[in-house]
């Protein structure tokens, strides 16, 4: 038993399955999360056998620094936006062994929402070597910090379960 609901710890242990039964090493790249993702995955005993590493990129500094997300794109665009998840998680495969990357930015609140970018808005990608890195905007809306990260977490293991496969 974990902190995680158990849907979660299921889902985590059917993405390591498909991870080690592909051969594939995984990497996160969290925001909003903070290193829940990375949490949930080492939860369940053999994690170790797909998870190469996590990075928590939670200040735009930190995404630059640890993951190569351009400064600029994070001007123009923000760093809650598709364009800055597709690039963390290309970032977190080019820094990284992994085959498979994880990444999420979002507004898990009560506060930092705007107009343009309200609570509960988070966009969540998933790069694959040899593959196109997808995107997917959550607006989950103003549900409470907690529930914001864990429906982020949810989303997230699900987008990586899927690229992950054949």
């Amino acid at each position: 038993m974990t902190m995680f609901p158990p849907d979660l710890d299921a889902r985590a242990a059917e993405l390591i399955d498909r991870l080690r039964g592909a051969r594939l090493m995984l990497a996160t790249a969290e925001s909003c999360t903070g290193g829940l993702i990375a949490g949930l995955i080492t939860s369940v005993s053999g994690s170790s056998d797909v998870l190469d590493c996590g990075f928590v990129t939670y200040s735009n500094g930190a995404k630059a620094r640890m993951i190569g997300v351009p400064s600029d794109l994070i001007q123009r665009h923000g760093a809650v936006s598709a364009e800055v998840a597709r690039a963390m998680a290309e970032g977190a495969l080019a820094n990284s062994a992994a085959d498979v990357a994880v990444a999420v930015t979002g507004v898990a609140g009560p506060g930092g929402g705007s107009a343009a970018k309200p609570v509960g808005l988070v966009h969540c990608a998933a790069a694959r070597r040899g593959r196109e890195t997808v995107s997917r905007e959550l607006r989950l809306g103003d549900i409470g910090r907690q529930e914001v990260r864990i429906e982020t977490v949810r989303v997230a293991v699900a987008m990586a379960y899927e690229i992950a496969g054949p």
